[in-house]
């Protein structure tokens, strides 16, 4: 089963329109360019980074030797074919990307290498993968820009469990961790990028996923992602509240809150009606966010969107 955590580039256009509503002369005009672009790309590698998650998770429990569960079909990867070894120790799957991803708006090419020690199955309490993403070039069909993402990822089942034992199960609990990631762009720049992601699972209509940040610096221990933009300025990502993807409501995302610092300084609130009031699954209708975003001088300016 496939779970599809994108988020939508909301930001990029809001942070925009936050600065051209405020905007005095052509300085801040181009500033506004700049933190639009350099949003929309932060936002683009982070959803990258959770299709690549969703991908190594199929792969992974699609496979009963990796898995220790049920065998489905080790192809359930889009634009990607799949190779297993599970002689060698550690045990290995290769990810081979040549082709679009599963929503027809990216072409990926690159190889993304599971390892698991021999001996270890996915669905054990504390097993351990590593996924080396080699290459993994990643371009948006839309405007023809592209990424290209090198790193080596650590994922956890903390809790033990596999995804279609779900309904019987309490919960399933996974993490993410990386701090050696790399993304490379068109221009050749380079950003740098950690992450520390926390996924609950549950099942309630159909799989609910709580996604949260576990990295702590200082007194905000709710850090998911944190490192230096291809022009070099810090940023970091916090997830105040879990964004939680529910499969009842058409695998939308029905709530949550992020805070953005760094290049800029702003938080989005998800699950939201159009009066900026928390509200239930409105299945194929809108959700809204919030973006309140903080100037330089304290001001501040907030937009109520739909997606």
């Amino acid at each position: 089963m496939q779970v599809n955590f994108r988020l939508l580039s909301v930001l990029a256009l809001s942070i925009a329109i936050g600065f051209t509503a405020c905007k005095k002369d052509q300085s801040k005009d181009n500033n506004s360019k700049d933190v639009a672009s350099q949003t929309d790309e932060q936002n683009r590698v982070s959803e990258d980074m959770d299709d690549i998650s969703n991908d190594v998770n199929v792969a992974v429990e699609s496979s009963g030797s990796f898995s220790g569960g049920r065998m489905s079909d080790i192809n359930d990867v889009c634009g990607a074919t799949i190779t297993l070894d599970t002689v060698s120790n550690p045990r290995k799957i290769t990810v081979t990307y040549a082709g679009l991803d599963c929503s027809g708006t990216h072409t990926r090419n690159g190889v993304v290498v599971i390892s698991m020690a021999a001996g270890t199955r996915w669905k054990n309490a504390g097993a351990v993968l590593t996924v080396d993403v080699q290459n993994l070039n990643v371009k948006r069909l839309s405007d023809n820009k592209s990424i290209t993402i090198n790193g080596t990822h650590t994922y956890t089942n903390v809790s033990g469990g596999l995804w279609y034992q779900l309904p019987n199960l309490t919960n399933i609990v996974h993490t993410l961790t990386s701090s050696n990631m790399s993304v490379k762009f068109d221009d050749n720049t380079v950003s740098h990028w950690n992450i520390a992601k926390k996924t609950t699972y549950t099942y309630q209509n159909g799989i609910v996923a709580a996604v949260e940040g576990f990295h702590t610096e200082g007194t905000n221990t709710k850090i998911a992602e944190w490192g230096t933009t291809r022009f070099a300025q810090s940023f970091t990502t916090t997830i105040n509240e879990p964004l939680v993807v529910r499969q009842d409501c058409s695998f939308r995302v029905t709530g949550g809150q992020v805070t953005y610092s760094g290049f800029i300084d702003a938080s989005v609130t998800f699950g939201l009606d159009a009066t900026g009031t928390p509200t239930s699954c409105p299945g194929t209708g809108h959700y809204y966010y919030k973006v309140i975003w903080t100037g330089p001088n304290g001001t501040s300016l907030t937009v109520i969107a739909p997606y």
